[in-house]
């Protein structure tokens, strides 16, 4: 298929890198000349506008930084401007309504569309092993789940459009919670004198396991490799972690949900992004509980 890719930041430059590598013509766009220029590297055609970059395309895939821009693109330069027959699939995390709206105004004129957001980070988006929480109609999932089967591991589909947003937002905000919790109980078990290996051993094969704990331990040289052997460079950064919380907050007082922990996460990771740690990996939080104690 010849594919646009509209946004090459972190995780879009992989992904469409990982395009490109299942055969896939990409057109890829970006804002920037240096995003555009590893694209050419990895195989991609690149343009210097998106109605050039989407003209006689099969699909256009955009992976962008909030709902403001995701709208403006596809009402300014998509919509009309891409093929009619285009399958139109949004990667990036957004609000729930700005999901749905986008989607309508694409049926509206005469494009399927879904909102695709992921999970995994940038290894997994380098890697192709991304996980993809897909809203739309059944025939959208069918024409765009070939398309991100190529830059991931699960395609999933969770509903009507938005429940791929819906579904993206409450996976973070228990990841967030979670990963907190984490790091409360590893910075406790050393200040109990439990040695930091040796608590890994016992609960990630107890039930205190978490993916926070066995996948992506924050503690250096416990566990698998993670952004913590690394001095938190990389991974998942702490200022898309709290945008993706303050998303779960504003979608949770639209529903009336209660949800003690996911505002309690979003406080602490406000806290930690404010003493200007945006850039680290989430998990380095860790030491400000450390620092608190």
């Amino acid at each position: 298929m010849k594919v646009t890719f509209i946004g090459l930041g972190n995780m879009g430059g992989g992904m469409a890198a990982n395009l490109v590598r299942a055969g896939h013509a990409v057109n890829a766009f970006d804002l920037s000349g240096e995003a555009l220029s590893r694209a050419r590297d990895n195989g991609c055609a690149t343009f210097t506008s998106v109605r050039e970059a989407v003209d006689g395309v099969d699909a256009v895939v955009s992976m962008l930084p909030n709902g403001k821009i995701v709208a403006s693109v596809f009402e300014t330069d998509v919509l009309g401007h891409a093929p009619k027959g285009a399958i139109l699939l949004d990667c990036s995390t957004i609000d729930v309504g700005t999901a749905r709206s986008v989607t309508a105004d694409a049926v509206a004129a005469g494009y399927d569309m879904v909102d695709a957001p992921v999970s995994g980070g940038i290894a997994a988006a380098n890697g192709g092993t991304l996980t993809f929480m897909v809203g739309g109609t059944d025939t959208a999932f069918a024409r765009a789940e070939p398309i991100l089967s190529a830059m991931g591991k699960a395609v999933i589909h969770a509903g009507a459009s938005g429940a791929g947003q819906a579904a993206k937002i409450c996976n973070n905000m228990l990841l967030g919670a979670s990963m907190i919790a984490t790091c409360e109980t590893f910075a406790m078990a050393e200040k109990l004198g439990l040695d930091p290996q040796t608590f890994y051993d016992i609960s990630s094969k107890a039930s205190g396991q978490n993916w926070s704990m066995t996948s992506y331990c924050p503690v250096p040289g416990v566990g698998p490799t993670t952004p913590a052997d690394n001095d938190y460079q990389g991974g998942f950064a702490t200022a898309l972690m709290l945008k993706d919380l303050k998303l779960a907050m504003e979608a949770a007082q639209s529903v009336n949900a209660h949800v003690p922990m996911g505002e309690r996460a979003a406080e602490l990771y406000a806290q930690f992004d404010k003493a200007g740690n945006g850039g680290l990996d989430f998990s380095a939080i860790i030491q400000t509980l450390k620092d608190q104690a």
